[in-house]
């Protein structure tokens, strides 16, 4: 028992010493970009890998949300406009990172993103719907990420795909679910051929945060896309449905 108690205690020893040595150092002049830092999640890990000494570039929705992030944060954080739906923000964003870098590469891109997600039976929904969600966390940040991996291969860096664990229930109708089961494949994809060039692909299926849900905002959003259906939908369903 005692010889074990001390195999243990040894292994544990190791494993602490392997863990430290795979610890980034030299944290300062590393670039990290992070999408979607108008939200609670992207907003408190841009001001965390601040605080921890790195270059951050923070894409923000809006102008005014960016200047509230610069106004709490270090010199170093840089912030950018980005709407992962139109291709020209995209490129400008991209342009931006480029120019930051200097040549050095990017280090860390950390995407993270949610569209605008009706919730809804499926044949309430229009093309429009799916698209609302996936032109953003899907197809946005794939765009993203395609056109800065010239930048991470050049640093060796790493590519960290945030992806809400709720959203892989396939529990509602939308584009939601579609959107995080196809970051999931793209992100396994991705690891497997960026091997080769020594760049990090990694997943983090994240929990749930507190947030102030406006019930009758779903319900407004319910409503309105019931009204807006053909009468042998809305009839196949019946009123009953409807406010069950």
């Amino acid at each position: 028992l005692h010889i074990a108690v001390l195999v243990s205690i040894l292994c544990l020893i190791i494993y602490w010493l392997i863990r430290d040595t795979h610890r980034v150092k030299n944290l300062s002049g590393k670039h990290v970009f992070v999408t979607g830092c108008d939200t609670e999640l992207g907003n408190s890990l841009a001001k965390w890998l601040d605080k921890r000494g790195f270059c951050v570039i923070a894409a923000c929705a809006t102008e005014r949300e960016g200047q509230e992030l610069r106004s709490c944060s270090s010199l170093s954080l840089k912030t950018v406009n980005l709407n992962l739906a139109d291709s020209n923000s995209i490129a400008r964003a991209v342009a931006f990172v480029t120019e930051e870098t200097a040549g050095e590469g990017l280090f860390g891109l950390v995407s993270h993103a949610e569209g605008i997600a009706p919730v809804a039976p499926t044949d309430w929904l229009r093309i429009e719907d799916f698209h609302s969600v996936l032109d953003v966390s899907l197809l946005g940040l794939i765009e993203i990420t395609l056109k800065l991996l010239p930048l991470l291969k050049k640093a060796k860096g790493r590519v960290v795909n945030l992806i809400n664990a709720k959203g892989l229930m396939a529990f509602v109708g939308g584009g939601y679910t579609l959107s995080t089961w196809g970051m999931e494949a793209f992100s396994d994809t991705l690891r497997i051929e960026m091997q080769h060039f020594g760049v990090k692909v990694s997943i983090v299926e994240h929990g749930f945060f507190k947030a102030v849900v406006n019930s009758d905002v779903f319900e407004k959003y319910l409503l309105r896309l019931w009204n807006r259906l053909a009468p042998e939908i809305r009839n196949s369903y019946g009123e009953k449905y409807l406010i069950e």
